[in-house]
């Protein structure tokens, strides 16, 4: 533990490190986020708590901790700072608020960086067991379309990843044989690729495209590296929906997550809305965000009326 705290340290001016040093090193198991903010104190975000460091972080303090989060080169993360974060060494994100650049109604820069939070990834193995349950067709030895939904910093991207590395293992206990599964890891959270080996524990039968936008990277996972399962996190655009729905048709399966809290925040999405209309989703799973890998809410498709039903206390099946 103190190893990977020390790999997050590593990116703060030296000031700043020695302000943080203990409360960190000590709290990192339960640690979710290190918010630093120009003036103003630090504050840790705890798992059940929050902790405020009387250490008022200055303009430059900001400034040297992005560089280092950038390499010394902010110039080449221009792309990521534009989407506003950056993802870091372990799959951290570190969010990034100031004033952004617009040209031609998008967003190509941000300026005069006013605070960085550093959201901390983890590994949790066996997180996504109970929702194994409702996505592994045994009779086929393959999975159902799904799309995990939650509010933002309810573990998705954690559930994501465990089960990517149990469907690319195999389960003994269930008879359900390993499987290939490409993954387009946009933003590096979920495989934590450093020099090209994953930092996270994924499994053994895993393909993944880093850097390249969702709806590029599942084509060229389809057309170049035969995967039986796809899997993408945070589906966000209409082109995503258009590969996810090429993937489907080519006869791959898939995985995705989606921000939301109920049903109805799907449908008005407009995103999400063109991708259920498609009636190519199987399951949607809301997961509850007050208590990780669990599950609040289960969808499922009835492939008759192609309408979604919700699935209460595991009592109705398609």
């Amino acid at each position: 533990m103190q190893t990977k705290a020390k790999e997050i340290l590593n990116y703060f001016p030296e000031e700043l490190e020695k302000a943080l040093v203990i409360d960190v090193t000590e709290n990192f198991d339960k640690l979710e986020e290190i918010r630093l903010r120009a003036l103003r104190p630090v504050i840790l975000k705890l798992r059940d708590d929050e902790k405020i460091i009387k250490y008022n972080v200055s303009t430059e303090e900001i400034l040297n901790t992005m560089s280092r989060v950038c390499e010394n080169s902010i110039y080449s993360y221009q792309n990521e700072i534009a989407n506003g974060f950056v993802t870091i060494k372990g799959g951290h994100r570190v969010g990034i608020s100031g004033s952004c650049v617009i040209e031609n109604f998008k967003v190509i820069n941000i300026n005069y960086i006013y605070s960085l939070n550093f959201r901390i990834a983890r590994e949790i193995l066996g997180c996504s067991q109970s929702i194994l349950k409702e996505i592994i067709d045994l009779e086929l030895n393959t999975i159902y379309n799904t799309l995990i939904v939650s509010p933002p910093g309810a573990g998705k991207t954690t559930v994501l990843r465990d089960l990517i590395r149990i469907l690319s293992s195999g389960i003994k206990d269930y008879r359900f044989k390993a499987i290939n599964v490409g993954v387009v890891d946009e933003r590096g959270e979920i495989s934590a690729l450093f020099r090209g080996i994953p930092q996270n524990d994924i499994g053994i039968k895993v393909d993944i495209l880093e850097n390249v936008s969702k709806d590029v990277g599942m084509k060229m996972l389809v057309r170049s590296l035969a995967p039986k399962v796809i899997v993408a996190d945070e589906i966000g655009s209409i082109q995503d929906v258009e590969a996810i729905n090429y993937a489907i048709c080519s006869g791959v399966k898939g995985i995705f997550t989606s921000h939301g809290e109920t049903m109805q925040d799907l449908r008005l999405n407009p995103v999400i809305k063109d991708l259920i209309t498609l009636n190519i989703i199987d399951r949607i799973i809301f997961l509850d965000e007050n208590k990780k890998g669990s599950i609040r809410e289960v969808y499922y498709l009835d492939k008759k009326n192609r309408e979604y039903f919700l699935n209460e206390k595991g009592n109705k099946t398609i």
